[in-house]
């Protein structure tokens, strides 16, 4: 166990500090992982829907860690999902172009990456995904920001 109760561990610093265990965080991604796998065919307000609440529930029951930094790194570990999921999709350079386009890329830089020729999970995370699904636009979607929640800490 290594020193892990309930999903929790603690930091090896001088001060102490409570953060989310690391096998609380690979299932966490295993979960999302599976939900992701099942979306591939869905909409993207559907797999956001469906995505919810085990991020609230997550963030609720891990809101009295002290390390945000794991929720950030979560939070954007989601959204390179979400992107690969969305250049998936779009599946064909045309279509890859005309979306990135419509969401604000300029036509020379649409048109490079969308032809790029390599896989979603790298352009998920590259500028040109970046630029043109910022993290506005999953907040516009509706998706839960997991450092938002633990953020709102009730005492």
């Amino acid at each position: 166990m290594g020193g892990e109760v309930s999903g929790f561990s603690m930091t090896v610093d001088r001060k102490r500090r409570l953060k989310p265990a690391k096998r609380s965080i690979d299932r966490l991604k295993g979960k999302i992982r599976e939900l992701m796998r099942k979306g591939r065919g869905r909409s993207m307000a559907n797999t956001i829907a469906a995505l919810n609440p085990i991020l609230r529930g997550w963030a609720t029951y891990y809101r009295i860690c002290e390390v945000t930094s794991v929720f950030k790194d979560l939070d954007g570990w989601i959204r390179r999902k979400l992107r690969c999921i969305l250049w998936r999709q779009w599946k064909r350079g045309k279509t890859r172009f005309r979306y990135l386009v419509r969401y604000g890329l300029d036509h020379e830089t649409a048109h490079l990456s969308a032809s790029n020729g390599r896989g979603p999970w790298w352009n998920a995370g590259a500028s040109h995904m970046n630029n043109a699904l910022p993290i506005t636009r999953f907040q516009q979607w509706g998706l839960v920001s997991l450092l938002t929640i633990v953020s709102c800490k009730v005492n």
